[in-house]
């Protein structure tokens, strides 16, 4: 499902650029996915993975109609991915919604309003182990319909017990304020996690080679 083309990505224009030897080097790419999120962590991964694809954020009001936190995800995903969809009706071209949430013990941590809301969620998971669960839709037209496939991974995180110090620090960064359980994994307070059981990047935001699996499985 992925161009077998070799593609170059400029984070600067935010483009692919094609370098197989016969083609322009600023030639365009057939784009044959849409991401359904402004999530530059998704983007970043989707493009470290070669995907050609660009970037439609989904308006969606979310709506939280389930109560397990596997059927949360999937169902915002697919908020997401539907709501593109429809706004576009793409042939030839998959829609990939995703939707992240951190849960302990069953409290389910969102993005924090400001960083009072940040420390607190990080002093609640300071030391201790918690989930992360990611959802994933992919909408696809086939024959004039739409075919639509939603699954989940979940990972677990585990913290070393953190100093308030270090936990006000990074709370004034403002790095946690666009992250789900107030963290990224990936950058600074990665220094704090001591260990994790799963897929690394279903926390970073998208479990791209279970993605990919999937995809292999969609008609061309």
């Amino acid at each position: 499902m992925i161009s077998s083309a070799v593609y170059v990505y400029d984070r600067r224009t935010d483009k692919f650029f094609r370098i197989r030897s016969g083609f322009r080097k600023d030639e365009e790419p057939i784009m044959k996915y849409i991401l359904a999120s402004a999530s530059p962590r998704r983007k970043e991964l989707l493009s470290q993975a070669g995907f050609a694809f660009e970037t439609v954020p989904s308006q969606v009001n979310e709506i939280i109609r389930k109560k397990s936190p596997h059927a949360i995800v999937k169902d915002l995903s697919f908020q997401k991915a539907w709501d593109v969809y429809q706004k576009l009706t793409p042939v030839g071209k998959t829609v990939i919604g995703a939707d992240t949430i951190v849960v302990y013990r069953g409290e389910i941590l969102g993005k924090p309003a400001g960083e009072e809301e940040a420390l607190d969620m990080l002093s609640l998971l300071a030391g201790r182990t918690h989930q992360v669960y990611t959802g994933v839709t992919l909408v696809f037209s086939h024959g004039g319909a739409p075919v639509i496939r939603s699954f989940y991974e979940k990972t677990d995180v585990t913290f070393y017990p953190i100093d308030r110090a270090d936990l006000l620090a990074y709370a004034d960064s403002k790095d946690p304020l666009d992250k789900a359980g107030a963290y990224g994994i990936q950058g600074p307070f990665a220094i704090h996690v001591k260990k994790i059981h799963g897929d690394y990047n279903n926390v970073v935001g998208l479990p791209i080679a279970r993605l990919y699996q999937e995809l292999k499985t969609f008609p061309d």
